[in-house]
Formats: C-alpha cells, sequence, structure tokens
C-alpha cells in the first residue's frame, strides 16, 4: 500500500515548492493583525464638546469662546460639559446674553473634538461617545464573532469542498470587505463589514495552514507552521508603525485592502492538496499536480509510486469526517478558552497599560517573534505536552505577580510583565494547534472540521472578554 508520506519523500517533503507555498500562505498572517487597527487604535473618550453652532445664525460674528460660553453648561470641575448642551431657542443674541439659557439637553448635531492623538478614528467619524462609549467593544466582539463564524463555517468546508477554495475564497472576501469597511457611511455598514471581513479572516487563518502543511513532510511541519506564525508578529509590529504613521483609520484601512489585493492575484496559483484529491478519489488531478510539485523540487517520480490503487481504496473512506461533538466542550477545550479570554482581555486592552499604545502593541509583536522561534526547537525537543505546561507555568506565574504591585508603580516591571504574558498565548497556541492537528495520524484527516471547532471554541472566548470589560466598566462606575 502506497502511504501519501512516502511520495511527498520522493518528490521531496520540504523542497523549493513547499518553501513558495508556506511563503505565500503565510504572508496574508502579515496583514492580519492590521484588521485591528480600526478599533484598536481608538481613544475612547476624547476631548470634546457639542457643536452648537447653531446659535450663529443668530449671531455670526460670535468668537469660539463667548459661543461656547452660551451654549454649554459647566461641569463641577468647571469645565465644559462633554455630553450636555443647552436646548436651541429662536431668540435674538441680546436676549440670549441677557437672559441667559437654562434647560440642557444632549448633543443634536454631533460633536467637535479637538487635541486628538489621530486625525481620525471610529469614534469620531460615527460619535462614538457619551450614551455609544461602548461601541468600540461591540465592534470588537462583532469582529470577533465573524472570526468565530469563520472557523465554524470554512473549517467543515474544506473537507467538503477541497482546502484550496475555503483558503481562495476568505481571500476574495477579505479583499472586497476590506474596502468596504474603509468606505463605511456609518456604523452599521462599519460592523457588517468587520464581521465578514473576520470571518475571512478566521476561515483563512485555519486552512492556510492546513493547506500548506499537507504538502509538508511531517518532520518540517513544526518549522513550516512557526514560521507562518511569525508573520502575524511581525505584523503586530507593522500594525503599530502604520497608524503612527498614519493617524487616519480610513487611509490605513485602504493600505490594507492593497495588502489583500497583491494576496488576490497570487492566491489562484496555488495548487490543491494532492492529499485530499486522493482521498476524494481523483486520482489524475492529484498525479498531475504530484508531477509538477516533483518537477519543481527537481525530483524525478518512479513510474509505479502512483500506479498503487490500494491507496485509493484504503483511504477512501477516511474522507467521511465523523465529528463527536460532545468532545469538543470537554476539559482541554475549557482549558483553551479560560486561556484565550485572559489573552483577549490583555490583547484589545493594550491603549489601557498606561503606556504609549504604540509602544504596547510593537511589544506585544515582537516578544511574539523569539517565542515562535523557541517553538520550533521545543516543539521537537522537548515535546508538546512539556513545553506546553512549561510555558503555562510561566505565563500564570508572572500573571499572580501583577497583583503584589499596585498600578503606577515599577513602570519597568509591568514592561517586562506584559511581554511575558504577550509572550506566553502565542506560544500555547502553537502547541495546542500542533498537539490537535498532528498528534495522532488519524486525526489528519480531520484537521479542517476538528480545528474549526478549536478556532470556534477558543474564539468564543474572546467575544466573552468584551463582556468581562463592559462589566468592569460599569462596576467602576457605580463606584
Amino acid at each position: 500500500m502506497v502511504d501519501f508520506g512516502k511520495i511527498l519523500r520522493t518528490i521531496g517533503d520540504f523542497g523549493l515548492f513547499q518553501k513558495l507555498i508556506t511563503l505565500g500562505l503565510s504572508f496574508p498572517n502579515f496583514l492580519m493583525p492590521s484588521c485591528f487597527c480600526s478599533f484598536l487604535f481608538v481613544e475612547s473618550d476624547p476631548e470634546r464638546h457639542c457643536n452648537t453652532d447653531w446659535i450663529l445664525s443668530a449671531a455670526p460674528n460670535l468668537t469660539t469662546e463667548e459661543q461656547l460660553n452660551l451654549t454649554l453648561p459647566r461641569q463641577e470641575d468647571g469645565t465644559f460639559s462633554r455630553c450636555r448642551m443647552f436646548a436651541p431657542v429662536d431668540w435674538d443674541i441680546d436676549s440670549i446674553r441677557k437672559h441667559g439659557l437654562n434647560e440642557t439637553t444632549g448633543c443634536q448635531t454631533g460633536w467637535v473634538y479637538h487635541n486628538m492623538l489621530y486625525e481620525a478614528t471610529i469614534v469620531t467619524d460615527f460619535d462614538l461617545v457619551c450614551d455609544k462609549s461602548n461601541m468600540v467593544e461591540v465592534a470588537q466582539t462583532v469582529f470577533l464573532s465573524g472570526l468565530l463564524a469563520g472557523s465554524f463555517i470554512f473549517g467543515p468546508a474544506a473537507e467538503s469542498f477541497g482546502r484550496r477554495r475555503a483558503t481562495q475564497l476568505p481571500v476574495v472576501l477579505a479583499l472586497i470587505f476590506s474596502v468596504a469597511v474603509g468606505m463605511s457611511p456609518n456604523f452599521s455598514v462599519y460592523m457588517v463589514s468587520q464581521f465578514l471581513v473576520g470571518a475571512a479572516q478566521g476561515g483563512y487563518r485555519m486552512n492556510s495552514i492546513v493547506l500548506a502543511t499537507e504538502w509538508i513532510g511531517v518532520t518540517k511541519r513544526s518549522l513550516a507552521s512557526c514560521l507562518s506564525q511569525e508573520f502575524a508578529a511581525l505584523g503586530q509590529c507593522a500594525a503599530a508603525g502604520l497608524v503612527y504613521a498614519i493617524r487616519d483609520w480610513r487611509v490605513a484601512q485602504y493600505i490594507i485592502a492593497g495588502g489583500q489585493t497583491f494576496v488576490f492575484l497570487y492566491i489562484w496559483w496555488i495548487p490543491e492538496s494532492a492529499r485530499w484529491l486522493l482521498t476524494q478519489g481523483k486520482t489524475e488531478e492529484a498525479k498531475k499536480i504530484i508531477c509538477r510539485v516533483a518537477a519543481i523540487n527537481k525530483k524525478r517520480v518512479p513510474e509505479n509510486l502512483l500506479e498503487d490503487r490500494r491507496w485509493r481504496a484504503s483511504n477512501k473512506n477516511k474522507s467521511v469526517v465523523v465529528v463527536d461533538f460532545l468532545s469538543y466542550f470537554r476539559c482541554p477545550l475549557c482549558r483553551l478558552f479560560s486561556l484565550n479570554l485572559g489573552y483577549f482581555c490583555l490583547a484589545l486592552n493594550v491603549g489601557k497599560f498606561g503606556l504609549s499604545i504604540f509602544l504596547v502593541q510593537f511589544l506585544f509583536g515582537i516578544t511574539e517573534i523569539p517565542a515562535h522561534l523557541l517553538c520550533i526547537w521545543a516543539l521537537e525537543v522537548i515535546g508538546r505536552k512539556r513545553s506546553l505546561i512549561s510555558t503555562l507555568l510561566a505565563g500564570g506565574c508572572v500573571c499572580l505577580l501583577t497583583l503584589a504591585f499596585s498600578q503606577g508603580e515599577f513602570p519597568v516591571f509591568h514592561i517586562t510583565d506584559m511581554t511575558v504574558i504577550f509572550h506566553m498565548p502565542s506560544f500555547y497556541n502553537l502547541n495546542s494547534r500542533e498537539r490537535c492537528c498532528y498528534h495522532s495520524p488519524r486525526h489528519h484527516w480531520e484537521v479542517p472540521v476538528q480545528l474549526g471547532w478549536i478556532s470556534m471554541y477558543g474564539l468564543h472566548s474572546g467575544v466573552v472578554s468584551h463582556h468581562c470589560q463592559v462589566h468592569k466598566i460599569k462596576a467602576s462606575e457605580n463606584i
């Protein structure tokens, strides 16, 4: 019986073709962190006041200071209210100056923003302030819900329709709706577009790894998987640089769409997984692809290598995936849920560490680079279980140490602590993926389905992390 691993060893299990396909499928991971920019790099409570230009119809020559004094109430500390204004009246300017205005109302015609860190954000463009101040967290939830939905939909789709199609379709969706996000005229359109971008990213992230590793020999799969995540780590750093240089979220969104266009141009040249084709009985198509791969790797295919029909017969039934749904809600995935909950609570609140958000985001990415490189060695030498346990212990101990320091004390410690915390989840996720995908050969035929459920369970914690943050904010307000 012919084993597909033997075919890979014959045509080259990590030759030029595998290196090219790994590079091509990994590059979109570089763009993925930038998709968080529009709702991550914001000022949730910018300096502002209600737009009160209504009074200019009565006195066009009013100075800004006089306009604000006549139309805005003051807070207890003497500053102008950020969310209230005096109700407009149909009086002349002399009557307004003589009698003053007493009745207050919410801002009726928007806000005027000033002293901004950014030129434009979704907060200022869609007026997500005052009674809509929690909408930024809602946007985060919508995007993560899209990631969750994409993992749920495209995981089984890869088993039914092929890894190639399940990778190409998310690229198309990501390109279309990345542009739609930047062109959103209102917050509702923005959220729908972000949900679909999230779904595309969730489906691509999962199936691209499957497609790449199914072309790679067993000894190099850890290398390829970890290197693909290096692009995501570099993307974290690049996202900080992008927003630091371009403070307008719409312009940044169009630049991201430009990167998606580059991916769209070459993704059609990446072939289908020959392993999947053979399990579907598409032997002739698989033969043609295998011969092309061998030519790229400068290997010769023996004439009798693909003539053995027993391979197809012995594996045909393995393409039928039987999923034990209850198995995905047992303890291992509960642990995945709890860890990702802590990860997303940190990752989605990088602007609240008391440091420059650009510095924090850069540290977020730069600390993942050595983690992924170390992971390549640890997975092969130490093993999945030991490396998993050691990193969880290290990260957990540092998390507990934060309780010994109040906010604002020992800033150097907090920087070091933060980098270690960010190091731990990235290292863990790679170990989890390797363990779930390649721990047993029989799991290989269920990889897309299992990754779909595993990703869905982990990303569900990201959705819950938003609610944890909202309840925390409400609790602090009540105090």
